[in-house]
Parts: structure tokens; sequence; C-alpha cells
């Protein structure tokens, strides 16, 4: 999701949830992403996990291709972009089970994601996933930076 504000182009960005992530920032932040189910259209699947990463269902919204990106781990990730607002505030998400701490035998529940933050491009690019920086540079082209 992006929007336009005080002149400036800003994206919505999320940090994933969990103990993984907790204490990092710089370079975690990533778009509303998730894995296809079985035989799910990846436009689909963008939706779905939106969706279940904000609490908003973008409905049939014109929806941008920024094409892929593989990340320094191996995966590919797609994405598209569509114009809209919200309170991030107010943003609520899916949970997943991870045992913690690890090879302890408890399980616990956390969120998919901890934080939300529309940033303007350059905020944007210093705390993105590296690989998904790409995606960032494809808005601005087609949108230029004060949108």
């Amino acid at each position: 999701m992006y929007r336009r504000r005080a002149g400036k182009l800003e994206v919505l960005l999320v940090h994933p949830g969990g103990p993984f992530f907790k204490n990092k920032d710089l370079g975690t932040w990533t778009v509303p992403k998730g894995e296809p189910a079985e035989g799910e259209e990846l436009l689909a699947t963008a939706r779905r996990e939106f969706r279940e990463e904000t609490g908003i269902d973008p409905g049939d919204a014109s929806l941008i291709p920024l094409g892929e990106v593989k990340q320094k781990a191996g995966k590919t990730v797609h994405a598209w972009a569509f114009e809209g607002d919200c309170d991030t505030a107010g943003l609520t998400c899916n949970t997943f089970k991870v045992q913690w701490p690890p090879k302890s035998g408890q399980w616990r529940s956390f969120p998919e994601v901890d934080q939300y933050a529309f940033l303007d491009l350059q905020a944007a690019r210093e705390k993105i996933n590296p690989a998904q920086a790409a995606f960032l540079d494809r808005l601005e082209a087609l949108l230029g930076s004060a949108g």
C-alpha cells in the first residue's frame, strides 16, 4: 500500500513478529507477503496475505505489478502495489506458533507482524530487506517520488 503525504510518496512496511526479529530493525522490514497455497495464483496470494498481515482487504483495488526479487536466502518474493491509507495503530494480523525457547518443548504464539509504518522512500530503503528495495525503486519509477 502506498499513499501521498506532504508531497512525498510513502509505503506501508511491516516488521516481522516473533522472537527472531525482536531486536532487529534495519534490513528486516518487508512488504506484507507470504507463501501461496497449493494451486493459488500469485495475485490471489498477494491479496490474501495483505489481508492476513494487516486486517485490510484490498478488495478489487487495482494492483500495480512490481515484479519479483530473490532474497539472500533464496526466497522469491512477488509484489504488487495499490494506493490507500489507514491508521497503522488499528492494523491486525494472524499469529504463528514456534517452539520457544528453541528445543524447550514449549510452543508459543506470536503475531506475524509486530510493527507497521508508512515510511517515505528514503526511510523505507533503510529499513526494508535489501532485496526488496527493488520494489521501492520500481514503484518510484512508475509514480515518481512525490507520487
